[in-house]
């Protein structure tokens, strides 16, 4: 039995890393890093995640889920970003049937979206079911997708689709400028790595988290600051239904902190939504770009 497409798990993962593209630790988590591109500062830092089902329909088919995803993100403007990202969940179905997932992915994305390289492998029941490795490059014209696995080949996409930093960065400033729709194509590498996504983000209006349960993991220190609540509604434009109309592969919705966190994760698939909490936070020394 497989409940969830695997690219859920990679979703999880693009959505954090918008958060941590908000940037630095405090109001000048905007500014242009010396020697760098003008743009956001991000702040390396590693979250932890409880998920666990939320909403579901009849045929969604399942009983229960529950799991947790672990999310380390490092590097600066001008070495490049690192994520390594570990998403595990157990499902359960109305037969008392059960699956582990356990989805692991790491990626290198070079400074001004240069290049970026991605390697995932899925396990269903510690069984190796997929595994995607390759490199994507920025050229004049084109961007150029190198595929290892799970087949050798290569391929073309626009140079208007853009990277997953190239995408956060993006909507950091729209949200700062005011703007609430953000529409673009983005590859991630995501499933087979051979897919381009259309995206549609909204942006709501800044808001302020109210003091919750007090925390020594870091988490409480997100009450009393700002946020901006973000919905990201992905696409597969080779994907329609019956009335020809182009319908949402799924959504996030989170809420995005300057500080660089996000919490308050919704992965919405339709049939059924997957809720995530943050359990713990703990942020990272910054290594800032050289000056010159």
């Amino acid at each position: 039995m497989e409940f969830v497409p695997t690219s859920v798990s990679r979703t999880a993962a693009t959505i954090l890393l918008i958060a941590c593209a908000a940037g630095g630790s405090g109001t000048d988590a905007l500014a242009a890093s010396a020697g760098a591109a003008a743009g956001p500062a991000l702040v390396p830092h590693r979250a932890v995640y409880d998920m666990k089902l939320g909403d579901m329909e009849e045929q969604a088919g399942i009983a229960g889920l529950n799991g947790r995803m672990v999310y380390d993100f490092s590097g600066n403007a001008c070495d490049g970003y690192s994520v390594n990202f570990r998403f595990v969940t157990e499902f359960q179905d109305k037969d008392g049937g059960r699956q582990i997932t356990d989805l692991q992915t790491s990626s290198f994305e070079e400074p001004q979206a240069e290049s970026y390289q991605f390697l995932s492998k899925t396990f269903v029941d510690q069984e190796l079911v997929e595994s995607t490795r390759g490199t994507a490059r920025s050229g004049a014209k084109v961007k150029t997708v190198e595929l290892k696995e799970p087949e050798e080949k290569s391929f073309t996409i626009g140079n208007d689709v853009l990277f997953p930093t190239e995408h956060l960065l993006s909507i950091i400033k729209a949200a700062e400028e005011g703007v609430h729709f953000v529409a673009a194509d983005i590859y991630d590498g995501a499933e087979t790595g051979d897919k381009v996504y259309a995206t549609t983000t909204v942006i709501g209006a800044k808001a302020v988290a109210e003091p919750g349960p007090k925390t020594n993991d870091g988490a409480g220190s997100l009450a009393g600051k700002s946020y901006w609540p973000v919905t990201v509604a992905y696409f597969d434009p080779g994907a329609d239904d019956a009335s020809g109309e182009l319908l949402p592969v799924y959504q996030l919705t989170f809420h995005l902190f300057r500080n660089g966190v996000s919490s308050h994760l919704k992965l919405d698939y339709g049939d059924f939504i997957i809720l995530g909490t943050m359990s713990s936070l703990e942020l990272y020394e910054e290594t800032p770009c050289p000056q010159n």
